[in-house]
C-alpha cells in the first residue's frame, strides 16, 4: 500500500483529494490501495453527502467566525475538523477484498485495524456505534465510506489535541446518534486521544503495511 502524507492549502482542496484518489483508483487497470494523511490548519465543517445543513450546523456562528462548510462525498453526519484533529483516508480494492462491499463489513474491518493498531499505545480505544472510536464512553473518531464499482474510500477524524468546544460552538446535536450517546452534549460525549500525531501516524502506517511513498500523482488516472 501506498503512504501520502500531504496537507493542501485549503479543505476545500484537501477533500477533493481524497475523492480523486478514490476515482484515480477506479481508472487504474491494476489495484492501486492509498493510505493518506492530512490536518486542516484551520477550523471546517464538513457535513456528509446527505446531510442537512439547516439541521445539522450552526450557521450563524460558521459565518461570524469565517468558517467554511463544505460537503463531503461520503455519507454519516457533519463534523468539525482544524488543527488537532488528524485526517486520515484510505482507498481499498475490492478486487482484493471483496467482503468489503458489505457496508457493515467495511465499518468493522477498518474500524478494528484502527482499533488494533492504537491499542498498545492506548489500551482503552475501542469501537463503538456504527462507525466510532472511543475512550471509555467518549468518542475521538468519527469515520465514513463511499462504495464505487472497484474501490472504497474510509476515512475519518482523529481527534488528538484538538479544541473541543469548537464542536458545540459549530454544530447542533445530531438528528440520528448512536444508543451509547445517550442524548450527551458534544462537550460530554467528545475527547482527545492522548497521544502525539506522529504516534498516530506511525501506529496506522504500520497497521496497514502502508510503506511504499506516495505522491500527488496518484489522483492522475493511468491513462492521461
Amino acid at each position: 500500500m501506498r503512504c501520502l502524507d500531504l496537507t493542501l492549502p485549503t479543505p476545500a482542496e484537501n477533500i477533493a483529494l481524497d475523492e480523486a484518489l478514490l476515482d484515480a483508483a477506479e481508472d487504474q487497470r491494476e489495484p492501486v490501495e492509498t493510505l493518506r494523511f492530512w490536518e486542516s490548519p484551520l477550523p471546517a465543517v464538513i457535513v456528509g453527502r446527505s446531510s442537512k445543513i439547516a439541521l445539522e450546523v450552526r450557521q450563524e456562528a460558521c459565518q461570524r467566525d469565517g468558517v467554511p462548510v463544505l460537503r463531503r462525498s461520503s455519507g454519516g453526519a457533519a463534523v468539525v475538523i482544524g488543527p488537532g484533529c488528524l485526517m486520515y483516508a484510505l482507498v481499498l480494492n475490492l478486487a482484493r477484498r471483496p467482503a468489503l462491499r458489505a457496508v457493515d463489513a467495511a465499518h468493522r474491518f477498518v474500524l478494528g485495524t484502527l482499533a488494533e493498531a492504537l491499542r498498545p499505545l492506548v489500551p482503552e480505544v475501542r469501537c463503538r456505534g456504527i462507525s466510532d472510536l472511543v475512550l471509555g464512553e467518549r468518542k475521538f473518531s468519527g469515520n465514513s465510506l463511499r462504495l464505487k464499482r472497484h474501490n472504497l474510500l474510509y476515512h475519518g477524524t482523529i481527534l488528538y489535541d484538538f479544541r473541543l468546544e469548537w464542536i458545540g460552538r459549530y454544530l447542533a446535536m445530531p438528528p440520528r446518534e448512536p444508543d451509547y450517546r445517550n442524548g450527551r452534549p458534544h462537550e460530554q460525549f467528545v475527547t482527545n486521544l492522548p497521544l502525539h500525531a506522529s504516534e498516530i501516524r506511525q501506529a496506522i502506517q504500520a497497521a496497514w503495511a502502508a510503506f511504499e511513498p506516495g505522491s500527488p500523482a496518484l489522483a492522475r488516472p493511468s491513462h492521461a
